[in-house]
């Protein structure tokens, strides 16, 4: 199938970042993908054994639909997160430091406070990536499978609801999830395999321009389609540099 990048993102539990090109490497997310997370109370977060937990135990849009109303900016050189609301800067810190992640945790024990369990706390661990699998995968969403979500629903649906980190235009609706086991290239030297399908959760029903809960796109989908399945997950197995316009394929 001819297919092209149509984009690629830098995901974080807050707002994602577009990127004008990244290079993959074997066995890794995007760099600096889900690099922190903002633990919501006590954990249980072991860095060094068991640095996996699942997603509840942080803030994020699933349960959290408020934080789709901040702007974020993540410097990956010096690991500096700004964040913006209502066009303004509200925090700002280097979260390699004590000094810089106690800005950012400040921040939101007073915008979430309402939300919380306990204190946030920014939690990293070195070459983890908080994302919602236990591999290190890339996410890739097939725009015309959104664009058939939207007739489903009947309403506009921004890509942006299933933070994916790889957008593509030119495959058919749907073909994606036939791709479990499959390689695919991308550009000049890039390959992956993917490896499952992405189950969505209530993260998509919130629209990231107003932070309102306005769709249901999982129960939709079940009804619709009988899954709840919107995109992919893939392993890197040979690296390379992307860029939006490159050539995807499935092998």
């Amino acid at each position: 199938m001819g297919a092209e990048l149509a984009g690629e993102k830098r995901q974080h539990r807050l707002s994602p970042e577009p990127l004008a090109h990244t290079a993959l490497q074997p066995g890794a997310t995007i760099a600096g993908d889900r690099l922190y997370a903002i633990e919501n109370g006590p954990s249980g977060f072991d860095p060094v054994n068991n640095p996996y937990l699942a997603k509840t135990h942080f803030l994020m849009l699933m349960k959290n639909e408020r934080l789709a109303s901040l702007r974020t900016a993540f410097d990956q050189a010096s690991h500096t997160l700004t964040i913006m609301q209502d066009g303004r800067e509200v925090a700002h810190g280097d979260l390699g430091t004590g000094e810089g992640r106690a800005m950012i945790e400040k921040f939101f024990a007073a915008f979430s406070a309402d939300e919380l369990r306990g204190p946030p706390k920014i939690l990293q661990a070195p070459g983890h990536s908080f994302s919602d699998v236990a591999r290190k995968v890339v996410s890739i969403i097939n725009l015309a499978s959104v664009a058939a979500i939207e007739d489903f629903v009947g309403a506009p649906v921004h890509p942006l609801r299933f933070r994916g980190n790889l957008y593509v235009e030119g495959w058919p609706a749907w073909s994606e999830l036939d791709g479990v086991g499959k390689e695919l290239t991308i550009g000049s030297s890039a390959r992956l395999k993917i490896v499952k399908r992405t189950v969505r959760c209530a993260a998509t029903n919130v629209d990231p321009d107003t932070a309102v809960r306005d769709l249901n796109i999982p129960k939709t989908l079940m009804q619709t389609l009988g899954h709840a399945d919107c995109g992919v997950y893939a392993e890197v197995i040979a690296g390379g540099e992307i860029a939006p316009g490159d050539a995807i394929e499935i092998l």
